[in-house]
C-alpha cells in the first residue's frame, strides 16, 4: 500500500479505535487488490506544477530546419529547445520567464518512484569553455529550489575544475557534442554548433586551466 496525507489529517484519527480499510480508504491509499501476494503498486509522488515563472514553451524543434545551427537560435529559442529535449527524453518540463528565472532556464519533473524528483535545468550558449563559477551557481540553485538533480547544457565545454566540483554532486555537465547527441538520439535532429567569427559571450566565463 501507499498513502500520503498531511500531518492534521493524521493527527485527527484515533488509530485505536479505526477500522484498517476504511482509514486507508479515507486517507485515498493505494492499496494492492492482493496484499497477502505482495503484488505492486505505484507510490504516491506529487510535485508542485504550479511556480510564476513557468511560461509556455514553444515547440522549437518541429520548427527547425534541416542541420540547424545552434547558435542561430535566439536565447529564447535555445532554451525552448532544450525543454522540448528533455520532453522528448521522458520528463515533464515546464520553461521559466526570462530574467527572473532565479538561475533557473527549466524544471523538469521525473514521476519515477525512488529515482525521481525535481530538475533544474540551465541552458548556456557559449563559444568558450564554461567557467567553474556557474558550475557552482548551478549547484546553489539546486539546493535553493529542492531538488534532487541539476543540468547545466551548453554549446561549448567543460574543464577540469568543473568536473572536479561535479563529482558526487547531483550536477550533470552535458557538452555541445553531448547535446548534439541527445538531438539526434532523441528527437530526430541532426543540429550542428557552427560560432560566427563575431559571437561574445553573454557572460565573459573564464576558461578553467587546472
Amino acid at each position: 500500500m501507499t498513502v500520503r496525507t498531511t500531518r492534521d489529517a493524521f493527527e485527527r484519527l484515533n488509530l485505536a479505535n479505526v477500522d484498517p480499510l476504511a482509514c486507508l480508504k479515507t486517507l485515498s491509499a493505494s492499496v494492492s487488490p492482493s496484499p497477502s501476494e505482495l503484488v505492486p503498486v505505484r507510490p504516491v509522488l506529487q510535485f508542485n506544477m504550479v511556480d510564476p515563472r513557468f511560461v509556455e514553451e514553444a515547440d522549437v524543434l518541429s520548427t527547425l530546419d534541416q542541420r540547424p545551427n545552434l547558435m542561430e537560435l535566439s536565447p529564447t529559442e535555445f532554451e525552448s529547445l532544450i525543454t522540448n529535449l528533455f520532453e522528448k527524453m521522458g520528463l515533464e518540463t515546464r520553461q521559466t520567464q526570462a530574467s527572473r528565472d532565479g538561475g533557473v532556464d527549466c524544471v523538469a519533473f521525473d514521476s519515477r518512484a525512488i529515482f525521481g524528483g525535481k530538475v533544474v535545468i540551465q541552458a548556456k550558449r557559449y563559444k568558450n569553455t564554461v567557467g567553474v563559477s556557474a558550475v557552482r551557481d548551478l549547484f546553489g540553485t539546486v539546493q535553493n529550489e529542492g531538488a534532487s538533480k541539476g543540468i547545466l547544457v551548453t554549446t561549448s565545454g567543460y574543464g577540469k575544475a568543473s568536473f572536479d566540483f561535479a563529482n558526487g554532486k547531483p550536477l550533470e555537465l552535458v557538452a555541445g557534442s553531448s547535446l548534439l547527441f541527445l538531438l539526434e538520439q532523441h528527437a530526430g535532429v541532426k543540429a550542428k554548433i557552427e560560432v560566427p567569427d563575431t559571437w561574445r559571450d553573454p557572460v565573459p566565463d573564464s576558461a578553467d586551466t587546472v
